[in-house]
């Protein structure tokens, strides 16, 4: 496996691990309609100082409304730009290639390692960082040290991007826009769950990647989890801590459908090679044909605006009759 593609890897599998629901909480069955929140009501502008907490639960005091900001995660970026504020971005990561704009700015994160004399040389008014160890701990102690306001996102479920959006947008002073896109993607999301709400939901198995023999799914209660519950599917999960999923463990949930998300970064994971796997012969979705490469893998696991482009790429996968 090449580099980028292992780094890639690792940062799927900390966005499939992240628990959507308390420890021991059951997942929904198909009588349990999973919902959307209502939209939010308009905001005020913010007033500076401003002290906001992070889904860290830190406390986070931003002096004045930030003109330039570094982002350590590529869904983050796509917040900030998503809020009008592409121009204040003064540090981005390698990773980020949306939108077309971000490709100028300086890298400060490359092959998943924050080089902090260069955030520190960006002189940002504002960090916003990836919980999770996606930004390590140690770094964002570090950054907070020096001074400069860091915000740690990391949602847990689709509700929680949306809640990060409005959190950006009280941190940059950009509450009417987070609000209107907050709505937009929540009505969205809605009209997806409604659509698919009262249909039967297949056994879903979503391959994020296999490395060296291990299988790597969606975690158990994971926020990959509940975007294929939202979309109609029944997940079929890892170790909630790993997220690896033994062979004899898949051969015994039996997928109906299996999504190949790694495939669109590896043009040699396909449908025939899948299902010449040693032992996925006896699947029913092997013996079905009904293994699909999601092309739309980078939205699906990006926590950002385009989420819900994910999930309807994800219901429209699982009910192609229901969603065009």
């Amino acid at each position: 496996m090449a580099p980028r593609l292992r780094t890639l890897l690792l940062v799927f599998l900390s966005l499939a691990v992240a628990a959507c629901t308390p420890a021991g909480s059951p997942s929904p069955t198909a009588s349990e309609q999973p919902s959307i929140s209502a939209a939010p009501s308009a905001a005020a502008h913010s007033v500076y100082p401003l002290t906001l907490t992070d889904d860290a639960g830190r406390s986070v005091t931003i002096p004045a409304a930030p003109t330039r900001i570094v982002s350590l995660a590529p869904s983050n970026t796509e917040i900030v730009c998503a809020l009008d504020a592409c121009k204040d971005l003064v540090g981005v990561t390698d990773f980020d290639d949306y939108p077309a704009q971000v490709a100028s700015v300086t890298h400060v994160v490359i092959g998943g390692t924050v080089d902090v004399e260069k955030v520190a040389a960006a002189q940002p008014q504002l960090i916003v960082a990836a919980g999770n160890e996606l930004t390590p701990s140690a770094v964002i102690d570090q950054l907070a040290q020096l001074g400069f306001p860091v915000l740690s996102l990391y949602p847990h479920t689709l509700d929680e991007v949306s809640d990060d959006i409005l959190l950006v947008g009280r941190a940059i002073d950009a509450q009417a826009g987070a609000t209107q896109l907050v709505a937009s993607m929540r009505a969205r999301a809605g009209a997806l769950v409604a659509a698919v709400g009262s249909a039967e939901r297949p056994r879903v198995f979503y391959e994020v990647g296999v490395f060296e023999g291990t299988i790597y799914t969606a975690g158990k209660d994971s926020f990959l989890a509940s975007l294929i519950t939202l979309a109609g599917g029944d997940p079929i999960t890892g170790d909630p801590a790993s997220t690896s999923i033994q062979l004899e463990d898949l051969i015994a949930a039996d997928p109906q459908l299996i999504l190949l998300g790694d495939a669109a970064y590896d043009s040699t994971i396909t449908p025939a090679s899948v299902a010449a796997r040693s032992g996925w012969g006896g699947m029913t979705a092997v013996v079905d044909g009904k293994i699909i490469v999601m092309a739309d893998d980078l939205v699906i696991t990006r926590p950002g605006p385009r989420i819900v482009d994910g999930l309807e790429a994800l219901a429209r996968a699982i009910h192609p009759d229901l969603v065009p």
